[in-house]
């Protein structure tokens, strides 16, 4: 399988693409972008296609971060990963950001509990625990840092995302053990392997909202019918 994958989820935009005859990606781009990915993404799939033998042809499939993520860089990923995906006739599938930060620590901790928090704002973060014996601890959730810390308790936790450094203080400061595996966005080779392994009848590519918009409708600037 070749796969191309997408994330313009968070403070990143990237593209790669892999195969399931390799770990080694055939062709890769990444830029931290807090702003603009509309316009950097297409550009860059043009640049990452233009590198590899068959070009968009030659896939098999589409994987796009579907979020928690910003709304507009959500937006202009699963628009480019759908536009893809409809022009080549291949199955589009969307990787959740919080599974592609906690996969590499799957991967490599077998044991104690794992999370990933996304700084969300305001004093809350994007969170979801697991652990190899009971799975899921905390499905995904819009939380309060000091909620995020009482789901923890007591336990040691190795923690992922833009939000684990304040996570981790706060947990240390409760005594508990709380190390820091990477506090950057998802790794795009990641979000590729979980692409490939998802069910496109169940990994669809829509996007995951926690929480509503920040804007809210004016009413009171409306004008009255006559």
């Amino acid at each position: 399988m070749r796969i191309l994958a997408i994330d313009t989820a968070l403070d990143a935009c990237s593209v790669c693409i892999a195969t399931d005859l390799s770990d080694d990606l055939l062709a890769e781009e990444s830029m931290t972008l807090a702003r603009g990915h509309a316009e950097a993404l297409l550009p860059m799939l043009e640049r990452v296609m233009a590198r590899v033998e068959g070009g968009f042809e030659s896939l098999d499939r589409v994987a796009v971060t579907v979020g928690p993520g910003s709304y507009t860089g959500l937006r202009v990923g699963l628009s480019a990963a759908r536009a893809v995906g409809l022009a080549t006739q291949v199955p589009v599938v969307g990787v959740t950001t919080l599974s592609a930060l906690l996969a590499p620590l799957l991967a490599t901790n077998g044991q104690g509990l794992i999370a990933a928090a996304i700084d969300a704002q305001h004093g809350s973060v994007y969170f979801q625990a697991m652990n190899m014996a009971e799975g899921i601890v905390v499905p995904p959730s819009l939380l309060r840092i000091e909620e995020a810390a009482d789901h923890v308790g007591r336990s040691p936790v190795t923690l992922v995302g833009s939000g684990a450094p304040a996570l981790s203080s706060l947990l240390r400061s409760r005594g508990v053990a709380a190390s820091i595996s990477d506090a950057g966005p998802p790794q795009i080779a990641w979000i590729a392997s979980l692409g490939m392994l998802a069910d496109p009848a169940q990994a669809m590519a829509r996007p995951l909202y926690l929480r509503g918009p920040d804007a809210t409708p004016q009413d009171h600037a409306r004008l009255a019918r006559r």
